[in-house]
């Protein structure tokens, strides 16, 4: 069963208060390693097996370091529901038919 990982990396000490280049890079990330990604205003959800997530999750950070950061805080969220498949259009969709 697919888990959904939701990362929000942000870069500290690199002279620029924009994220946008830095963020683009942790998407080229997420695109090599072929894993379903939706980017989102805040972070980036992945949806895909826990353990190989938790890999991307880890490139992604550091991409930080790669590109000059001297410090970078990533948060991530873990939603591993293990008596159903569960997707990110499932999830959203289910709570938008809720708000009809």
């Amino acid at each position: 069963m697919a888990a959904i990982v939701e990362v929000s990396v942000i870069p500290v000490g690199t002279g620029n208060c924009s994220m946008g280049d830095l963020v683009a890079e942790t998407l080229k990330t997420v695109k090599s390693e072929g894993v379903k990604f939706q980017l989102n205003a805040m972070g980036t959800n992945l949806e895909g097996n826990l353990d190989d997530l938790l890999g991307v999750a880890r490139k992604m950070h550091e991409v930080c370091f790669e590109h000059g950061a001297q410090r970078a805080v990533t948060i991530i969220k873990i939603d591993d529901r293990r008596d159903k498949d569960l997707t990110m259009e499932y999830k959203v969709d289910s709570v938008l038919e809720r708000a009809k």
